[in-house]
């Protein structure tokens, strides 16, 4: 074959190889786009990154770095009057110790997934963690340990669950539609889910519950106003207290019951109402002691938590209000906690609840400032919470298991301090927002009412009644991606 016939051969085979060729390169483009379409439309990562900087006026009660803040200790007082007039030194409360501390602990990456569908069932789900995991904080009351926070910091699961929801479900009388979401997983607890608009981490607890848990959760939509809700609930990183003071997720797992929450939300232009309550039953022991011979027993106690929710929202302006009666809420990041009001002759115990009224109020006003430009939106918001909590002790009188005459943390359980008698937050905010990038400045201020710390058969200290109060000013700064 001559050199002309090779030639001729080639650009035959290349004016029948290229189209296909380009087809392929055509096809495999497509599919590329095609999966960042779906990527796209389905996939929608979302996060934050957060930082803090806090000063506290004293030792506080407080968790996640010292970030999340609970209630300011009791005094702690170094030597008596008399003392102090012998020995000449002075006297200090050992607690009014000022901090300071700055964190990023709190940065957020999550993930929705939207949108996907099969035979009119709308299908979603979440994931959502932070970084706070692995980190560990002391508990002491020698000021030297206080603030021991040790540790590197990890991936925290925080919310992953699976939603499933049918919209357009005709009702029974056929002129109003239904609409029923279930979700399954780790999620908000729908005690908490409505929480007030403060910029602290602890979003206005122990004023309010703060809690995501296990859950399987059903919606369900009843027309343009009314939702029920019920839900089944498990115990993971907030927990019940028990038997020497300990948080433990095997009260409920011994207990075999499932938290039960049910709840109605009314909503119509602009206001939400809502009522609900939430049921817990635990077994705090399953072993006992009969005659010095150890033995099991089924120990159990059951709570109920009542709440009300109140929403406004008008234009830039937007108002919250929350009230409960909780039973034993310290798995709701509330006070709580519970005691022993009898031992049977089996040698199992029977419990009474620690039970406490708590009420916040938020308002927010924002409107926009500066120059305005579409990518860049600029808005100033000022935020006020207020809070309260009133401690009314145990529903029954406690049992003086040791039979020495007084009452104390062997006789019930709780979070904190046992002498906390009520307590109150003022919080005002600054919040300042550009584009994706907020600045936020806040004042709060914790004043908790003790006694001293001789507990009645209510587990109540009702004599020599102070406060203590602290003082937290703290900046914030954020960017949202």
């Amino acid at each position: 074959m001559g050199n002309r016939s090779k030639f001729i051969i080639i650009c035959l085979l290349s004016i029948v190889l290229c189209p296909i060729s380009l087809r392929a390169q055509e096809v495999k483009t497509d599919k590329k786009e095609a999966a960042k379409s779906h990527l796209k439309q389905h996939f929608k990562p979302y996060g934050f990154i957060r930082n803090y900087f806090t000063y506290d006026s004293r030792e506080s009660w407080s968790g996640t770095g010292d970030l999340y803040n609970y209630q300011p200790k009791d005094e702690l007082w170094n030597q008596t009057v008399a003392e102090a007039a012998y020995t000449g030194a002075p006297r200090e409360d050992l607690n009014a110790v000022s901090t300071f501390r700055f964190l990023s602990l709190t940065t957020r990456i999550g993930l929705n997934i939207v949108d996907y569908k099969w035979r009119g069932m709308e299908i979603g789900g979440k994931i959502e963690a932070d970084f706070y995991a692995g980190l560990s904080t002391k508990s002491s009351t020698n000021i030297s340990q206080s603030h021991s926070l040790s540790g590197v910091a990890q991936l925290r699961l925080r919310q992953a669950y699976l939603s499933l929801g049918w919209d357009s479900l005709p009702m029974m009388q056929g002129k109003d539609y239904a609409r029923v979401d279930l979700t399954i997983g780790q999620a908000w607890h729908p005690m908490a889910a409505d929480l007030c608009d403060a910029i602290a981490l602890n979003s206005g607890a122990p004023f309010g519950p703060f809690s995501r848990t296990p859950q399987v959760r059903l919606d369900a939509r009843l027309g343009k106003y009314v939702t029920l809700t019920a839900a089944g609930l498990w115990q993971m990183q907030y927990l019940s207290i028990g038997p020497d003071n300990i948080t433990s997720a095997e009260y409920i797992a011994y207990s075999k019951t499932p938290e039960a929450y049910l709840g109605l939300s009314i909503h119509d232009k602009g206001w939400l109402f809502r009522a609900g309550a939430d049921v817990l039953s635990i077994s705090p022991r399953h072993q006992g002691t009969l005659y010095g011979v150890k033995v099991k027993v089924n120990d159990r106690i059951t709570t109920a938590s009542p709440f009300l929710y109140l929403q406004y929202k008008k234009g830039e302006f937007s108002f919250k209000a929350k009230t409960i009666f909780a039973e034993s809420g310290e798995h709701m990041n509330m006070y709580g906690g519970y005691g022993i009001k009898g031992v049977n002759g089996d040698g199992s115990y029977t419990y009474t609840p620690i039970r406490h009224s708590t009420s916040w109020i938020s308002l927010v006003y924002g409107g926009k400032v500066g120059a305005q430009e579409e990518k860049h939106p600029q808005k100033l918001q000022g935020i006020l919470f207020g809070g309260y909590v009133k401690n009314f002790g145990t529903k029954d009188a406690l049992y003086d298991i040791d039979s020495d005459g007084k009452y104390t943390k062997a006789e019930f359980f709780c979070p904190r301090s046992g002498a906390m008698n009520q307590m109150w937050r003022l919080s005002p905010t600054l919040l300042y927002t550009v584009g994706k990038f907020q600045l936020g400045l806040e004042y709060e201020i914790t004043s908790v009412q003790y006694g001293d710390g001789v507990l009645d058969a209510h587990a109540l200290s009702t004599n020599g009644l102070h406060w203590v109060t602290n003082h937290r000013v703290q900046l914030m700064t954020k960017y949202n991606f």
